[in-house]
Formats: C-alpha cells, structure tokens, sequence
C-alpha cells in the first residue's frame, strides 16, 4: 500500500520499483511466498538479467537501499506514479508521463478537485490523478471492458487508492456517466475512439461554476470531430495541443584549427591542409533518436452556468 501515503521502511504487501538500469526496471509486490503453477507455496523469488532476489529480504530495509542480486545489484525505490507509468503491466495503451504533466496543468487539477477518466485502461493516469487530488478529492474512472475494470479495481486496493479512485464499468458514450456524480466534477478526461459522442453526455457532470475537459486521440480525424461537438455544446477556449520531448546532448568536441598563413600548394594545384592545432568546445546537439508523435491532447473550458 505504498502509493497512499509516504513511508520509509519496506513491509509485507507493499510495491516497490527494483531499479537495475535506467531501462530496466521491475514492479514488485513484497510477498515472502506465492503459489506455482502445481498449487504449492514456495518462496517468492524474483529473476532479473543480474541473477535473483528473495522478496521476503526486503521486509524491513529502507526505500532507497541498494540490495544485492546473486550476480550483482540493484535500488529498492519508492513507487511514485511516474515509475509505475514505467513499469506497470500493459493491459492497453498508456499515457506516459510528459503527456499527463500537460494534463494535469491543463486540467488544473489540485488537492480537492473532483476529477471524472474515461477509460481506466491500465491505469497510468489514474494514479497520477490520485496523487494530484488527494487528500479530499475524488477520481471517477469509467471502462467498458469488464475484465479490465475488475483488475484496475483490485490494483486500486491493493495500493491503498481505493478511497480516492472509484472504478465503473460504463459506456460512457452512450450511457454518459454516472447520474450520481451530476454536478459534482472539476474536470473530465476522454481517452476514447470516438471522445465526440461522450461531449455532450458530460455536460452535466460539471459544477455549476464550469470546468475544464480534455480529450486525448492519437489521430487528427478524431480531433476534428471532438472540436466540433465541443463547439457545438458550449465550450470555449479550445485548443490542441502535441508534446514532442526533444533531448539534447552537452559535450565537449575537438575541432581542427588551420593556420591560413601557412597552407603550402603543391606543384599539381593541390593544397595541404594539416591542422595547426585541434581545439576542444564545449557543443550542443538534438539527440537524433527523438521520441515521435504520442497523441493530440485537446483541452477546452465549460462556463459557468449563468454564462452559456
């Protein structure tokens, strides 16, 4: 039950993230045993590409601690959302972190805001929400797929957000959301194929004072419809929005220093070029493997009732 609270030292049910590389790490539950696949109890032992770790060992030491692998090492760390994000088990597609950062800003989501997701899919943002709105505010997570809602459910408990985040099962978008949350939200996020149908279905959802709406779509066709309704029902500010993380890499660079006085030409024409000295600069440079296009994030504002 980690993600409720913060603590420092690891017990029994907790999550945490075994940290091996920067681009290898491991969600894991501490539980001293589990059951195999012939129903027996045996002890929980968890393989990594640097040998095994018994998960009972981590009962008692400090989130931070470096821990050691039967053929090397590794940090224990404290799950926040991001590192789920990065290590969650992928039951859809997921919203990574740059993306819910613009959400949540766009949003304007803070401690006591009342906040309605469609759909839950694996639960990346849900858990950023929970943080965001916490410690008496409410998330409204809606999914179709039965299966999916009764994991997420589960995972919620398990990781002691079960009192912030209520899962339902719903077709939102032609059912709209639950009647008993009318007038209660601060905002509303879509992450559906068709996030124009569940627009006007959300109206009421909102406060009397208005609120915000986003719409996450991978597709320009669906953005084009999405701002349409949302014209069409009442909402202003519109805007579309890409995040394109761009990395760039500082390093010193030696470049070749010709001294022109000094470039002697031979007796075909050809000129000798031999560097005077190389000179070392510190340079700049766009990481040439640049992350590409996640999906369209489309925000919008609903007014105050008096002002529609």
């Amino acid at each position: 039950m980690s993600f409720s609270s913060f603590k420092r030292t690891i017990e029994e049910g907790d999550q945490v993230i075994l940290y091996l590389t920067p681009s290898s790490m491991h969600a894991i539950e501490v539980s001293p045993t589990l059951i195999n696949k012939n129903g027996q109890t045996v002890d929980n032992v968890f393989q990594t590409t640097f040998g095994a770790l018994k998960v009972k060992d981590l009962i008692g030491k400090d989130f931070g601690t470096k821990v050691s692998l039967t053929r090397g090492w590794a940090y224990v760390l404290y799950p926040t959302p991001e590192l789920w994000t990065l290590t969650l088990p992928h039951r859809t597609q997921i919203i990574y972190t740059p993306d819910i950062s613009m959400i949540i800003m766009q949003l304007e989501i803070k401690p006591g805001s009342v906040v309605i997701e469609s759909g839950t899919g694996s639960g990346s943002l849900s858990h950023a929400l929970a943080r965001c709105v916490r410690p008496n505010g409410s998330v409204f997570s809606y999914d179709f797929h039965e299966q999916r809602v009764q994991i997420a459910q589960n995972e919620f408990v398990r990781h002691g957000l079960s009192d912030v985040v209520t899962v339902e099962q719903r077709d939102v978008c032609q059912l709209g959301f639950s009647p008993k949350i009318d007038g209660t939200a601060d905002a509303v996020f879509l992450d559906l194929p068709h996030p124009w149908l569940a627009v006007p279905l959300s109206v009421k959802s909102f406060k009397q004072s208005g609120g915000r709406i986003c719409s996450f779509s991978p597709c320009m066709e669906q953005v084009q419809r999405t701002c349409e309704t949302l014209t069409k029902n009442g909402f202003t500010e519109i805007v579309t929005l890409e995040c394109m993380q761009r990395e760039f890499a500082v390093k010193n660079q030696g470049f070749p220093v010709y001294n022109l006085d000094e470039i002697n030409e031979a007796e075909d024409g050809s000129q000798n070029h031999i560097p005077a000295e190389t000179k070392m600069i510190t340079t700049c440079r766009a990481n040439f493997n640049t992350p590409g296009h996640t999906g369209y994030l489309t925000f919008a504002s609903l007014p105050p009732v008096w002002a529609r």
